[in-house]
């Protein structure tokens, strides 16, 4: 079986790094996609909350449907688990902070680790949480080399790089790059991904978020007929009239990752995301 997700070798040196260092930290923040809370988990979420006081924030709160969020934010409350849901290009992190402010030593700042999974925010939580003129640190007294600090606002937060499970599903690593979280060539290409997305959300009912945005109903005779139908709508045409498929996926699953088709939320605390329930 060929890969299904992307898993290039720093992500393995930068996950050896991380529990290199863990120790010296205060409490750790795992982000995740608020539209698939379960499914971009970081799947190193246990091992870590064994280890450290960890918060969960919901990245792109804008992108996911209010509603649901907030019963995602129970449900992790109902788990003694602390979440918070934010956008992060516009939000401040106040509450965040008074949260992670009992954590905080007495004799030195608060230290702290980000995690998550790739493409998930990490970068600009991190420029929002610590101010973006945050200056870089070098290797602190007594902490392992390699890592990079970053000090601002009161806090020194250690970066990791996005980790993936390299034994995932193929069908849950093709889930993750209708959120951007994977590269959709790498586990197989970009049709098959579009196909999947279409038929997971014609299973799911979530469907009327692309035809009110793009004007593209379903069609009967299957989710290549409504790819080809998409490729139209949106201009992927070749020589002759004829879609190209490739580009119409691309542009589908762009237009999905990024928000531009509206408001979606993909599982619920009670239908999460799996490989057995994926098309």
């Amino acid at each position: 079986m060929g890969r299904t997700v992307w898993y290039p070798g720093h992500m393995a040196k930068g996950q050896k790094r991380l529990f290199e260092v863990i120790s010296d930290l205060d409490a750790l923040i795992e982000l995740r996609d608020a539209r698939a809370p379960n499914l971009s988990a970081s799947p190193l979420s246990d091992r870590l909350a064994r280890m450290k006081p960890v918060v969960v924030v919901l990245s792109r709160k804008d992108l996911a449907e209010e509603t649901k969020t907030a019963r995602w934010i129970d449900h992790f409350k109902a788990r003694g688990i602390q979440s918070l849901a934010y956008n992060l290009r516009q939000d401040r992190f106040d509450q965040l902070k008074k949260e992670l402010s009992r954590h905080k030593p007495s004799h030195r700042d608060l230290r702290l680790g980000v995690v998550g999974i790739p493409n998930v925010g990490k970068s600009l939580f991190l420029n929002g949480l610590v101010g973006r003129n945050a200056s870089r640190v070098g290797a602190l007294p007594g902490i392992t080399r390699g890592v990079e600090w970053f000090r601002g606002q009161g806090v020194l937060v250690v970066d990791s790089p996005g980790i993936l499970n390299a034994r995932t599903g193929v069908k849950i690593g093709r889930a993750l790059s209708w959120l951007g979280c994977n590269r959709a060539d790498v586990i197989g290409s970009f049709e098959t991904s579009a196909l999947a997305l279409i038929a997971f959300l014609e299973k799911t009912g979530l469907w009327p978020v692309v035809e009110k945005a793009w004007s593209v109903t379903l069609d009967e005779k299957g989710p290549e007929a409504t790819l080809e139908s998409l490729g139209r709508r949106l201009g992927c045409l070749v020589s002759g009239g004829v879609v190209d498929l490739d580009a119409a996926s691309r542009k589908f699953l762009e237009g999905f990752s990024t928000g531009r088709l509206g408001r979606v939320t993909l599982e619920l605390p009670e239908t999460p995301i799996t490989e057995e329930n994926l098309p």
